[in-house]
């Protein structure tokens, strides 16, 4: 089985990731305990696409919307779509990230890091350009460890015992969404 096999076979595994990612944040008002870092916050923004189906039956669903309009996401998710794609912000500490994450290959997209320095003091100094790059690093190292973290928990709890309780919880929050009018 050469690497696209694999990819294609544990798309799914990302996919649900986002779900259940979404469904954690809704949980406690956006806020997630990870072990050992503290409540990141995590919300789902204005985009998410859905798919469903293969080959020429495939289909691609986007909802936008404010966060209360994503009910019709959550009603395709009861009609056996798959979450792929979702606008994420994440708070962890005192820093805000922006990023589109695309569940099948969990992949980043659009990231937007928080502003650290103006250009002003950057464009002066060569010192403080280069800061900043080193900045800007960190603060990307810092998304992708929150993000790495996150979806450790998730494995964790989809590999353990407790997943079939957590699976029903997840359909439930599911249909009690699509469900809201």
């Amino acid at each position: 089985m050469d690497l696209v096999d694999i990819i294609a076979e544990k798309r799914f595994l990302g996919q649900e990731f986002l779900t259940w990612l979404w469904y954690k944040s809704d949980e406690r008002g956006g806020a997630i305990a990870l072990p050992g870092q503290g409540d990141v916050v995590v919300v789902f923004e204005r985009h998410l696409l859905l798919e469903y189906g293969e080959g020429e039956s495939f289909e691609k669903v986007v909802c936008q919307g404010l966060r209360a309009e994503l009910r019709e996401a959550r009603a395709g998710l009861c009609l056996g779509k798959k979450l792929e794609q979702a606008r994420i912000m994440l708070q962890v500490g005192e820093y805000e990230f922006h990023v589109t994450v695309k569940g099948s290959v969990f992949e980043y997209r659009s990231v937007r890091l928080p502003k650290t320095m103006t250009q002003a003091e950057e464009d002066d100094d060569p010192a403080a350009r280069e800061g900043m790059v080193l900045d800007r690093i960190g603060l990307y190292q810092s998304l992708v460890h929150t993000l790495d973290a996150l979806f450790r928990m998730f494995l964790q709890v989809r590999l353990g015992d407790e997943w079939p309780e957590e699976r029903q919880r997840l359909a439930a929050w599911i249909a009690a969404g699509a469900s809201v009018t």
